[in-house]
């Protein structure tokens, strides 16, 4: 199943505001992680914070809440591992798209551990700082300003990977509708990007990252697995 038969691109018909656009990430950021024990345990408080989005926006999260409500840990807990952790165009790290595991990768890396400095964070070792849970994090409660900017910048990975979702009827697809539906129309530009990044995948060359590894950003209320 090709990526290219692109199904469209959901748009909120009114202009969100600041207030849930950052509530958009910040709850992208938390669903998009690791289904422990202690996130399942949120679900409640994540399903009201989710109604107060607007209705162009909330229909695309209701079915990750009810799944994750309704699943069985232990299954949930390996469906997540098969959809993000096995599938290279499922991946959760934004620049392994476009460079793979190659030295290129490393200084695509060093754009986002200065962005989180001069947002007054700083990063350990035990995760890249690409990870998109990371980042949505950092957009919702550290610099909005700066964490959209470094989205808007990967947009074309973003609609990626929610047709990838999307294709592959992933009850996390309407995660990634609901974070694309923050970011400005697709351009040209934008479109012939996502068809090379289809169509090329990943490079294969194999090399050490570890001078970039970052560690996740610690939020209050967070029970990270990054």
């Amino acid at each position: 199943m090709s990526l290219l038969k692109i199904r469209k691109r959901p748009e909120p018909t009114v202009q969100l505001s600041d207030r849930d656009r950052r509530l958009v990430w910040r709850l992208a950021a938390l669903l998009l992680d690791y289904p422990s024990a202690a996130l399942l345990a949120t679900l409640d408080d994540l399903s009201g914070a989710a109604a107060e989005l607007p209705d162009t926006i909330r229909p695309f999260l209701e079915p990750i809440l009810t799944h994750l409500r309704t699943g069985n840990p232990i299954a949930l807990a390996q469906e997540y591992v098969e959809t993000f952790d096995m599938r290279r165009r499922a991946a959760l790290h934004l620049t392994f798209y476009a460079y793979g595991d190659t030295r290129k990768r490393g200084m695509a890396l060093l754009r986002f551990k200065h962005a989180y400095r001069h947002g007054g964070v700083e990063l350990g070792d035990e995760e890249l700082p690409d990870h998109l849970p990371v980042l949505l994090e950092f957009a919702a409660t550290v610099d909005p300003v700066g964490g959209e900017r470094l989205l808007g910048e990967h947009v074309p990975v973003l609609e990626l990977l929610r047709l990838s979702l999307s294709d592959n009827d992933s009850p996390y697809s309407g995660i990634l509708a609901a974070v694309t539906a923050t970011m400005p129309p697709l351009t040209t530009a934008d479109r012939r990007r996502i068809a090379e990044l289809a169509a090329e995948g990943p490079p294969d060359e194999e090399v050490g990252l570890d001078p970039f590894a970052m560690d996740p950003i610690t939020f209050a209320g967070t029970d990270s697995r990054r």
